[in-house]
């Protein structure tokens, strides 16, 4: 039988047959067993799965290499509360033996950023994690979905947990994006053009000459927002770029998969990288999309640049460029969040901090914050923001009354500019 590239990383993980070659096929619909190769929780989903451990008459985690917690919604602490939670994950990982546990300081980030970042991930990896973005890593070539906390804690019990094998769609990537159209304009485009559940429980495989036109974090932000579309997750093609970012974050060696020439699929999608432009969902759906050229005059109180999906390094010199030598319009308040200590960093030296500084932005530690309402950006009654987040649902960054538009980092740079939406090339006269 056939198979697709996410059938291939799971046949290779069934519990009863090994990780050879010799694996059997799965099919669309089957329920399996498979084993793990890394277990992620964050300190809103991680303490949950902590308590529920012991439940499962285990007294040690199946491999403390292999379980990563990384405390990030709501760090640096915004209350007691929230310091409760990460307390809680640092005891278990001590308790545990865990090292790969990561909260502020010289290790700290957005987990999904984090994680590839120090090559914690590799081609052909089996990942769960109690978060619904864990599908980030597909643009490793792994396949990586979103479980809940209690499947979390049977994870790292167990090893393996169940799986129904999801039926893929094909998302075939033609030709080369234009300046200024990034991963962000690209997902936005296909959420809008099938819906939020136009992918439910299915695998959405990248594919197409114009994979090999996108950057990594063109990649990570695709895959990151696959879940948007309702998919279990998104997966690109091991290529040349994958391998070069594998070995120089010191990831272990790939084992790569390819779906077979005759694999099924439910649908094919095509879409024309050279005919997308900067894009814009509006609330409360991120597959309420269109181009900025359309959004019309719409006023903003906030902008955000970071996160999972958008606070990669590519990411801040995109929002610097066009902020540079510029000011952030008056009643206008923007806050920009690099995803990991290290992206941080690389961004004091390359003067990125100081672009944003002189602008008016204030630039925050690492933390996914705002995004999901946590802290650090939080909405009033009747305001509007511009994000480089995921979800603009209703309430997500605050108040019901407050509205998240989704963007890309220029898109966002470029309203934070101007006081409402607006182009990166209207701000840089292109």
């Amino acid at each position: 039988m056939k198979m697709t590239m996410t059938q291939k990383i799971l046949a290779a993980h069934v519990a009863d047959g090994g990780r050879g070659a010799t694996a059997l096929p799965v099919r669309a619909g089957e329920l399996i067993m498979a084993k793990l190769d890394l277990v992620l929780g964050n300190d809103i989903t991680a303490p949950v799965a902590i308590r529920e451990f012991p439940k499962f008459g285990r007294t040690r985690v199946f491999d403390c290499a292999k379980i990563a917690l990384v405390p990030d919604h709501f760090t640096p602490n915004k209350d007691i509360k929230a310091a409760a939670q990460c307390a809680a994950m640092r005891a278990f990982a001590k308790e545990q033996g865990i090292a790969n546990c990561f909260e502020v300081g010289h290790d700290c980030g957005i987990e999904h950023a984090l994680l590839p970042e120090k090559g914690l991930v590799t081609a052909g990896d089996l990942v769960i994690g109690a978060d619904s973005h864990t599908c980030t890593y597909g643009a490793l070539g792994a396949f990586a979905t979103g479980v809940g906390s209690t499947d979390m804690a049977a994870g790292m019990a167990a090893g393996e947990t169940w799986f129904r094998v999801p039926e893929a769609i094909r998302v075939v990537l033609k030709g080369k994006k234009r300046r200024w159209v990034c991963g962000k304009d690209v997902i936005l485009h296909l959420i809008g053009l099938i819906g939020v559940d136009g992918a439910r429980y299915q695998s959405l495989e990248f594919t197409g000459d114009g994979v090999a036109n996108l950057s990594m974090d063109d990649r990570f932000t695709i895959a990151n927002m696959a879940i948007e579309a309702g998919a279990k997750n998104g997966i690109f093609p091991v290529d040349d770029q994958t391998l070069a970012y594998l070995r120089e974050h010191g990831a272990q060696e790939p084992r790569v998969y390819a779906a077979d020439p005759d694999a099924e699929y439910v649908r094919t999608v095509e879409v024309d990288l050279g005919a997308l432009e900067p894009m814009v969902a509006f609330p409360h759906l991120p597959s309420n999309v269109r181009p900025v050229r359309e959004a019309g005059d719409v006023k903003i109180d906030q902008v955000v640049i970071g996160s999972c999906t958008n606070g990669r390094l590519s990411d801040m010199r995109a929002a610097a460029e066009v902020m540079r030598g510029r000011k952030v319009a008056d009643g206008v308040r923007a806050i920009v969040i690099p995803a990991t200590q290290r992206i941080w960093l690389h961004a004091l030296e390359e003067g990125l901090l100081k672009v944003f500084a002189e602008a008016g932005c204030v630039v925050s530690p690492p933390t996914c914050g705002p995004c999901l309402g946590g802290h650090m950006g939080i909405l009033a009654k009747g305001e509007r923001c511009v994000a480089t987040t995921n979800r603009n649902f209703v309430g997500r960054m605050g108040h019901v009354e407050s509205e998240v538009y989704l963007a890309s980092p220029a898109v966002a740079a470029a309203a934070a500019l101007s006081g409402r939406i607006a182009s990166p090339e209207t701000i840089m006269g292109e």
